[in-house]
């Protein structure tokens, strides 16, 4: 008896509400994924930092003469 307070003809009804329209799909956006562009450059100073660290960790030998 979980509907004591309402009577019978008061009983809680689910109404289902048709669906609104979808909306329309984006044609230039299907171009656009066909035409991905490549990975960007790296920039310098990022090659400089891997310079340097290929520089630390060759261990340095001196020369025989």
């Amino acid at each position: 008896m979980a509907n004591k307070a309402l009577a019978t003809r008061q009983k809680m009804r689910l109404r289902a509400q048709p669906a609104p329209p979808l909306k329309p799909r984006n044609p230039f956006a299907g171009f656009a994924k066909a035409r991905v562009a490549g990975p960007h450059a790296k920039p310098e100073a990022s090659e400089r930092l891997a310079a340097k660290r290929a520089l630390k960790k060759v261990k340095l030998e001196p020369e025989d003469e």
